[in-house]
C-alpha cells in the first residue's frame, strides 16, 4: 500500500505504531492519537512469535493503534533483498493478527539517522549495551509521517 493510499484508509484519529523488524528484535515507536509526536517506545528481544505478538498486541490495544509502519529493508540500490522476505512474512503475520492498515515504509540510512540525532542531542544516547531498535523504529515512523503529509505527486 502506498502512502495515498494508507493515509486514506485511516480514521481522523487513532495511533501509528511503527516497527523496525531485525532477526533478533523488534523496535516500537508510537504516535499520539493526531499523529503529530512520534515516540521510541521498547525494543523486544524477538523469541517464539506468540510471544512477541502478544507484546505488539498488548501495545496496539493500549495506544488505540489504527495503522502499522513497518521498515522496509531495500537494498541501496533501491532492490529487495532477503530481508524484504522476512519482512514481508512478518507483515502477513501482523495483517492476519490485526486487519489494520500496514504501510511499508523504506528504512535505509535510519542507522545513521539514528546515531546523527544521537550525536546531536535529539535523542539521548543508549545506556551501554542497549539496543536502539526503537530509535530506529521512530525514524521509520517519522519518515512515514513526512510522507502521508506531502501534498500528492509530491
Amino acid at each position: 500500500m502506498d502512502a495515498a493510499s494508507f493515509a486514506a484508509s485511516l480514521p481522523p484519529h487513532g495511533s501509528l505504531l511503527g516497527i523496525d523488524v531485525g532477526r533478533r528484535r523488534l523496535g516500537l515507536a508510537g504516535t499520539d492519537l493526531e499523529r503529530r509526536i512520534v515516540t521510541p517506545l521498547f525494543t523486544i528481544s524477538r523469541g517464539r512469535w506468540p510471544d512477541d505478538l502478544a507484546k505488539i498486541r498488548r501495545c496496539v490495544e493500549e495506544r488505540t493503534v489504527v495503522g502499522l509502519v513497518v521498515g522496509w529493508p531495500l537494498n541501496m540500490d533501491g532492490s529487495e533483498g532477503p530481508a524484504c522476505a522476512a519482512t514481508r512474512q512478518m507483515v502477513e503475520q501482523l495483517d492476519a493478527a490485526f486487519g489494520l492498515p500496514i504501510l511499508l515504509q523504506d528504512e535505509r540510512l535510519t542507522s545513521f539517522a539514528v546515531e546523527q540525532a544521537i550525536r546531536e542531542g535529539r535523542l539521548p544516547p543508549p545506556k551501554k549495551g542497549q539496543p536502539l531498535d526503537h530509535y530506529a523504529a521512530a525514524v521509520i515512523l517519522e519518515d512515514a509521517l513526512r510522507a502521508l503529509s506531502a501534498p500528492a505527486g509530491a
